[in-house]
C-alpha cells in the first residue's frame, strides 16, 4: 500500500498544479443551474461509479434535506466487484439513504430499475397520479453514466408505455464533461415521468489525493491532468495491492521454486541463478517498461487504462467499505 499511496500524492501534486484544471466556467455555471432546479424536482437520483461508491459522491448534495426523494444509484455495476454490492447497499442503508445497483446498458437491469422509479413517484403522489408530471433528475460527477442512464429508461419507459415518435438521444462519451446542457427525457406515462439529464460537476478543489487519484483512474477527469502513464502506475500499484493479485503471487512463487530447481539442475552458479531470476521475473510491477520509448510507453499506458475501464482486466471496487478499514 506504500506504492499506492506515493503514486497517489505525485498525483495529486500534479492537481495542484493544474489548479482545479477541471473546474471551468462551463462547470461552475452547471452547478448553479442544477441547484437552482433542486428544490423543483420530485425525485434525485445521484449517479455513482460502483468502483468507486463514495470517492464518486456527489458533494453538494451531502447536505441535502430529504433522504426520501433521493436516491444513490451505483452504475458500471457490471465493471465493480459483484460480490461487494450487497454489502455497500446495507452500508447506505446504514447511512438512512436508499440505493441501488444497476447496469445502464443491461435491459433487464434498466426494467427493474424503471419499474422501482414508478412505484416511488407513485407512493410520492397517493391521489390522482394519473394526471401528475414528474421530474427525476440525474445528478453525479463527471462520466459515471447519467446520459447512458438516461438514454436507457427513455428507450425503455417508451417502448413499455408503447408511445410511438422518434426517440431522443443524449450524447454518451468515454471521456468526461461531454454534457453540456440539461436535457429531459420522458421514461412514463400515467403519471407522467419525465428524468433530466445534468452535466456532471466536481468540486472546485479536491484535498484527497487518494479520492483524487481514482477520479482519475475510472475516467472521471481528463488523462492530460495527470498524463496517461502517472494514472497507469497507479492502477498498476492498486493491482498489486489487491486480494487477486496475491492469490496469483502465491502460484507464481511455486512455479519460480520450480524453475529454480530447473536453472540448478542446469549447473549455474547461485550468481548465475539470481542473475537469471531477476531478468525473468521482475518484482516491480509498477512501472512501465522503461526500455520502451516514450511514445511507446503512452501507447502500453493508454491500453491499460482502457483495459481497466472497459472491465477486460476484471472487476476492481477501488473503495473500501468502511467498517473494513
Amino acid at each position: 500500500m506504500a506504492a499506492t499511496a506515493k503514486l497517489a500524492r505525485q498525483i495529486g501534486a500534479l492537481a495542484t498544479k493544474s489548479g482545479g484544471g477541471w473546474y471551468g466556467p462551463h462547470m461552475a455555471a452547471a452547478s448553479r443551474a442544477i441547484a437552482e432546479r433542486l428544490p423543483l424536482v420530485d425525485l434525485v437520483l445521484e449517479i455513482r461509479d460502483a468502483r468507486i461508491p463514495l470517492s464518486s459522491e456527489y458533494e453538494q448534495l451531502r447536505n441535502y434535506p430529504s433522504s426520501s426523494r433521493r436516491i444513490i444509484v451505483m452504475n458500471k455495476m457490471d465493471l465493480a466487484n459483484r460480490s461487494q454490492i450487497k454489502e455497500w447497499k446495507r452500508y447506505f442503508e446504514q447511512q438512512k439513504c436508499i440505493s441501488y445497483g444497476v447496469n445502464s446498458h443491461n435491459k433487464e437491469n434498466i426494467k427493474e430499475l424503471l419499474n422501482f422509479l414508478l412505484a416511488r413517484v407513485r407512493e410520492l403522489k397517493r391521489t390522482n397520479y394519473f394526471n401528475y408530471t414528474a421530474v427525476i433528475m440525474l445528478i453525479g460527477i463527471p462520466n459515471v453514466g447519467k446520459s447512458a442512464l438516461a438514454n436507457s429508461l427513455h428507450q425503455i419507459g417508451r417502448i413499455s408505455a408503447a408511445e410511438k415518435g422518434k426517440l431522443k438521444h443524449a450524447i454518451v462519451s468515454p471521456n468526461p464533461g461531454e454534457t453540456k446542457d440539461i436535457s429531459s427525457f420522458k421514461i412514463g406515462s400515467h403519471p407522467n415521468v419525465y428524468v433530466l439529464d445534468t452535466p456532471g460537476v466536481l468540486p472546485p478543489k479536491i484535498l484527497n489525493t487518494e479520492v483524487y487519484s481514482k477520479l482519475a483512474l475510472t475516467g472521471s477527469i481528463r488523462d492530460c491532468l495527470v498524463g496517461e502513464r502517472g494514472i497507469a502506475q497507479y492502477l498498476l500499484a492498486l493491482l498489486n495491492s489487491s486480494d487477486e493479485y496475491k492469490k496469483w503471487a502465491k502460484l507464481s512463487m511455486n512455479v519460480n521454486d520450480r524453475t529454480f530447481l530447473d536453472l540448478e539442475a542446469e549447473g549455474l552458479s547461485s550468481c548465475e541463478l539470481d542473475k537469471k531470476q531477476k531478468r525473468q521475473y521482475p518484482t516491480d510491477h509498477t512501472q512501465v517498461p522503461v526500455e520502451l520509448g516514450e511514445e511507446a510507453q503512452n501507447k502500453v499506458a493508454a491500453k491499460l487504462l482502457n483495459l481497466f475501464r472497459t472491465g477486460r482486466l476484471g472487476h476492481y471496487t477501488l473503495d473500501s467499505l468502511p467498517w473494513h478499514t
